[in-house]
């Protein structure tokens, strides 16, 4: 996926807006103001508001797949792959946290399909590196076999989801590094054959 400079700076732009107004916040009008442009320069770039969140969430899943993939190239150790994607991830939301608001929004889910669609694509970019990690840790007999690998992807889905769920809600007012690297460290032990 190409994006121009102008369409990323349309879309960081519309990320804030979603982080300060909400989805019902997000308009053309409100982002040409915010830009300082007209509605018609954001016309040239998206079509649609609806066009405009689905690029960014496919920037999102474009970018988490690189990052994620840079960050696990070198190591070994399925616990220490575990660490560096989610401290990947932490590290990712707290200088971008507009992008909390557009993965963690309820209110885009009513919005379209394809905006669905888009936001399956950036947890499927997840599974693809978590599930495997979690595989090879119980293969290797670091992480417990006493939960099916699927199951342990998906209850620490949620408990991340659940961490940036609450970081938003709270206007991003801790630091959500200390307290994912909290969340890493309590859920390896939960994890972890003893």
């Amino acid at each position: 996926m190409e994006i121009t400079p102008r369409q990323l700076e349309i879309i960081e732009a519309a990320g804030k807006i979603l982080t300060s107004s909400g989805v019902s916040g997000l308009t053309i009008k409100n982002l040409a103001k915010e830009m300082q442009f007209s509605e018609s320069a954001i016309y040239r770039h998206f079509t649609s508001k609806e066009e405009i969140i689905v690029a960014m969430l496919n920037y999102l899943a474009e970018t988490i797949d690189k990052r994620l993939q840079n960050a696990i190239q070198t190591i070994e150790d399925p616990e220490e792959k575990f660490t560096a994607i989610f401290q990947s991830q932490f590290t990712f939301f707290e200088n971008h946290r507009h992008f909390v608001v557009a993965v963690f929004s309820d209110g885009l889910l009513k919005e379209s399909q394809v905006i669905n669609e888009a936001i399956l694509k950036v947890i499927s970019v997840k599974i693809k590196y978590l599930f495997p990690i979690l595989l090879e840790g119980q293969q290797k007999g670091v992480f417990t076999n006493t939960i099916s690998t699927e199951d342990l992807m998906y209850i620490l889905m949620g408990t991340f989801r659940l961490l940036m769920f609450r970081w938003r809600l709270e206007d991003f007012q801790f630091d959500i590094k200390t307290s994912g690297n909290k969340m890493i460290q309590s859920v390896l032990t939960l994890i972890k054959n003893k």
